[in-house]
């Protein structure tokens, strides 16, 4: 610490991801606020294996790259994703003749695989740079909440000696350990019974080593399926591997607690046997030799929320302190870039002379609702991650739901804008209608699939760059519009909605009559597929083509 401050305007307790970049945010807001940010972690912070949270999608990478300004450093030291790719290859050698989702071409709206390590030292020189009083090698030994316009205090500890940092206002930002939910009683548990394995390994990992078939390697253009998020999925689990720019690779398993109990992978040793089992082909990548393991880790019941994150006495949490719901679809910068736009909004409201207290009640209601629809997409899912039929019709339609309103909202900067989201009400409330019912029929058609397959599926590849309707979602997020032209937009999309949840209502009804839809026919009025559905048949199984025999030195 440069010298004890006496008070300041922020006090934000944890210099993490979520702390640094809301440091950030804030003072390009308001040059003029007096910002300290207390991190227990003495800095520079080592790179590769450091944390895990590395891949982002759409809102996360806006908020880093535009947002922030931050654009440049995203270019130049991380590393470009490729998208998400699914590879639903339990127990199977020849990923090649699996079925294979994600896009064959960059998609326009960039996201970046994030060395955590190598960002969160940038982020605080950066946040230096820009004048925020960063402490790093400091210990939170207390927290006093004022009740009225006195200043908070937080008792610090570095180098053996203790100040008092007083601050109008306090932020929580300490990752798991959630000072603020643990000291008010905040924390709250949720249905999504989940459990994460994982580690650094040096080198990089290119699932088209994986192949001697040319035609698959180049099925991508650039064929650089290691800058993906790949997903290597089977019934309860999926795993990651992502590359970071410092050289390294992170490997993940995460499972349902119930399918795959974490006492089967909670050493490096029982991982690696657990890979040999579900995933043999990265099991005997990483056993070459050219990958060793940097590090190991494990989490049990990883998902979890929280009852109050925004308050009207000048506090809040943001990042992992609060809400925490799943890594498969990388949602964790999006939830640090939502809260921390809150969070300045009630600022600058506070700065203003504003009562802020039913503008906190109301952003803590629209972000539990975003926290909420984002792990019905997990709960009670997992058992469908090996359906190579029905899993690339789930992430197709989650896709959809995260592009068609969260992710426009956020990108055209309305998502505090209430005129907008008065305007959006039935909008919202028809998609979140659609998804709480699309979801349990999900899971229903699943159950339902436990029956032998009677048609091929190897060697499909489902395109996602290819399907125009989905490729137009993804361009046009950062499409810049006025209130009325966004408003409908996003009731367009919603229309798109609903097309595509009565196309897959109808093709679900068509494998099982029966099938109980959880009320999903009735929000989309009985509408069957139209002269030009939005799926090809070969995204239900009907237009399978074996691939084929693979040579046997393809497959070893």
């Amino acid at each position: 610490m440069s010298a004890p401050p006496g008070r300041v305007d922020v006090a934000i307790v944890g210099g993490g991801l979520a702390g640094l970049s809301l440091a950030v945010q804030l003072r390009r807001q308001d040059p003029g606020l007096a910002i300290t940010v207390i991190e227990r972690q003495a800095h520079p912070v080592p790179e590769g294996a450091f944390k895990v949270g590395e891949s982002t999608v759409e809102i996360g990478a806006h908020y880093f790259a535009h947002v922030l300004g931050l654009r440049e450093h995203l270019d130049s030291e991380q590393i470009r994703k490729f998208g998400f790719r699914f590879f639903f290859s339990e127990g199977r050698q020849a990923v090649d003749r699996c079925t294979e989702v994600g896009v064959s071409a960059l998609l326009p709206t960039p996201s970046w695989q994030l060395d955590r390590g190598r960002f969160e030292n940038f982020l605080g020189e950066h946040a230096r740079a820009l004048g925020v009083d960063f402490v790093d090698g400091a210990v939170v030994r207390g927290i006093d909440l004022a009740g009225d316009d006195a200043p908070h205090v937080v008792q610090v500890e570095r180098d053996g000696e203790m100040h008092a940092v007083q601050a109008r206002w306090l932020v929580d930002a300490s990752g798991r350990a959630g000072l603020l939910k643990r000291k008010l009683g905040l924390a709250e548990a949720n249905a999504h019974d989940a459990n994460a394995a994982w580690w650094r390994v040096e080198g990089h990992i290119d699932p088209n080593d994986w192949s001697t078939d040319a035609a698959w390697q180049n099925r991508c253009s650039p064929p650089d399926r290691w800058r993906s998020t790949n997903h290597l999925c089977g019934p309860g689990y999926w795993v990651w591997t992502i590359p970071l720019s410092s050289g390294a690779h992170s490997i993940g398993i995460v499972c349902d607690g119930t399918m795959h109990p974490i006492a089967s992978m909670n050493t490096h040793a029982k991982a690696m046997d657990w890979l040999r089992e579900h995933q043999p082909r990265l099991a005997a990548t990483l056993e070459t030799g050219d990958h060793p393991p940097q590090d190991f880790r494990f989490l049990r019941g990883f998902s979890y929320g929280c009852t109050q994150l925004f308050s009207e006495h000048r506090w809040a949490i943001t990042g992992e302190a609060g809400v925490f719901a799943d890594p498969f679809y990388s949602p964790g910068s999006d939830f640090i870039a939502m809260a921390n736009g809150y969070i300045c909004e009630l600022l600058a409201r506070d700065r203003a002379g504003e009562s802020i207290g039913a503008h906190a009640a109301l952003y803590q209601q629209l972000f539990l609702s975003f926290y909420e629809n984002t792990l019905s997409l997990y709960t009670g899912q997992y058992a469908l991650f090996g359906d190579a039929r029905l899993m690339p019709l789930k992430v197709i339609w989650d896709y959809t739901f995260y592009w068609s309103l969260l992710a426009p909202l956020y990108f055209a900067e309305r998502l505090a804008c209430l005129p907008v989201l008065s305007r959006l009400r039935d909008a919202f409330a028809r998609a979140e209608a659609l998804n709480a019912a699309m979801q349990p029929m999900l899971r229903e058609w699943g159950r339902r699939n436990d029956a032998p397959a009677t048609a091929p599926l190897d060697g499909r590849n489902l395109d996602q760059y290819r399907l125009g309707w989905f490729h137009e979602l993804n361009r046009t997020l950062s499409e810049p519009l006025d209130d009325d032209a966004l408003v409908a937009k996003l009731k367009a999309n919603v229309a798109l909605m609903e097309e595509l949840a009565a196309e897959l209502l109808a093709r679900a009804r068509g494998v099982h009559a029966d099938l109980d839809d959880h009320g999903l026919g009735a929000l989309v009025g009985g509408r069957s597929i139209g002269p030009d559905p939005l799926l090809g048949p070969e995204w239900y199984g009907f237009d399978d083509v074996q691939a084929p025999a693979a040579p046997a030195e393809a497959s070893a």
